[in-house]
């Protein structure tokens, strides 16, 4: 009676070792999508902004490690820092102060205050084509006060003055550097022939629908993805499905010869020559897919804001006298939605996931109850599906909390689609 406490001890390795390999994963995608400054001693107040290529604009992050809050100014129209262009190095290194009040997008004061042991960030969008329009190196200066005062002055002159009249002096002067250069060639590529097309693709159904509706925009342009991806989906679908169906023979192999590598891979071979499977089926148009689902979530998470997107757009939309029409039953698409959007994903995920692991689990069901024996304990492919069927739609939920809901609408649209096409294939009479 206790021969299964080693299946079961391996199995609780597994769902430990996956569930791990999950949340690593899912780490890396935030720190990619939401990078974090490095931390920083106690008690230093420091300014940190990442290096960006042609196309993004400069985030400044603002940590107060001290024990007291400090305060910022409004300079709109102009940026909250000092920038200048840095040319040459060394003793010959000359720094040209850059300055524009012609903002892509409205200027939006930074916060007033920084409480200790908080940060804040100040983008620098506004300005993106203004003052950042040549790759090379800047420097920003961000004047930091230790109280704050009434304004005074206008733009880059402004400054705060005491009750008495008195101009206060900054409390220190931060400044950070960092590099704007090209994209790589792949970056380049990916944006001519997917980023670029469905863009434009998306404005020319904005300028179709009414008020420009973003939302009706999204769920027509990620349909018509769907529509032009169900082959090679149906065919990745049906890979997996024969695949699962064809487990339980594999497993048998894995018993008849639990010494021989060699002769298991000799018999597996076999099996999927026998029922004309092709492992390949599975990934290879995965593998197509992947760029453009990727070019769509950067399109609708980045294009959503078309003044900031100049560098995407063809020149017949370049001048357009409309902007999307952002709302969407009174969520405003271009902000993170915390409720019914992340539920939804989560359900919706689930659903999906479920499905697509239903022929391996009704299999083992079935074999269960016509030898009258209970069923076998789970094996390692059965351990994954079980871990990625509860992670993945936490996960997926977890990030509609960050990103903007026009990002969101696109995912459930295309989990909906996913949902349809895996039922369709489920019902498939495919035989091994």
């Amino acid at each position: 009676m206790a021969a299964p406490a080693p299946k079961r001890s391996s199995s609780l390795f597994q769902f430990a070792l996956i569930f791990a390999i999950v949340y690593l994963g899912s780490q890396l995608i935030l720190r990619t999508f939401f990078p974090q400054t490095q931390q920083q001693g106690p008690g230093s107040l420091t300014l940190t902004v990442p290096g960006i290529t042609v196309g993004h604009h400069p985030i400044l992050t603002l940590k107060n490690g001290t024990q007291t809050g400090v305060f910022l100014i409004d300079r709109c129209p102009n940026p909250p820092a000092d920038i200048f262009f840095v040319e040459g190095s060394g003793s010959g290194e000359k720094l040209s102060s850059i300055t524009s009040s012609q903002n892509a997008v409205p200027c939006v004061p930074p916060a007033a205050s920084v409480a200790a042991h908080k940060q804040a960030q100040l983008p620098l969008s506004p300005w993106q084509f203004s003052v950042f329009s040549r790759t090379g190196i800047y420097e920003v200066r961000l004047p930091v006060y230790g109280q704050t005062g009434a304004l005074a002055g206008v733009g880059l002159d402004r400054t705060l003055v005491s009750p008495t009249g008195e101009k206060i002096q900054p409390q220190q002067t931060l400044s950070a550097r960092f590099t704007l250069s090209e994209p790589g060639a792949m970056t380049k590529l990916f944006r001519t022939f997917v980023t670029k097309p469905f863009l434009n693709l998306l404005i020319f159904i904005a300028s179709i629908v009414p008020n420009h509706n973003l939302a009706v925009a999204i769920v027509i342009l990620t349909l018509f993805v769907k529509f032009l991806l169900f082959f090679p989906t149906q065919h990745a679908l049906e890979g997996q499905r024969k695949m699962q169906m064809l487990q339980p023979k594999l497993d048998e192999l894995k018993k008849q010869f639990p010494n021989d590598a060699k002769r298991q891979q000799e018999e597996t071979m076999k099996l999927w020559k026998e029922h004309k499977i092709n492992p390949f089926q599975t990934c290879l148009p995965t593998l197509v897919q992947l760029p453009i689902l990727i070019g769509l979530f950067y399109v609708i998470r980045d294009g959503s804001v078309l003044e900031l997107s100049r560098h995407l757009i063809y020149p017949m939309y370049q001048d357009l006298p409309w902007r999307f029409g952002t709302n969407f039953f009174g969520l405003n698409l271009l902000q993170p939605e915390v409720i019914i959007f992340p539920v939804t994903l989560v359900i919706l995920q689930f659903l999906q996931m479920k499905m697509a692991f239903s022929i391996s689990d009704k299999k083992q069901a079935k074999k269960a109850a016509a030898s009258g024996k209970p069923p076998a304990p789970a094996s390692a492919m059965q351990t994954q599906q079980k871990v990625m069927l509860y992670m993945m739609p936490l996960m997926i939920g977890f990030f509609a909390i960050k990103f903007p809901a026009a990002v969101s609408l696109y995912w459930g649209v295309s989990t909906l689609f996913g949902i349809g096409q895996q039922w369709y294939v489920n019902r498939e009479h495919l035989r091994v």
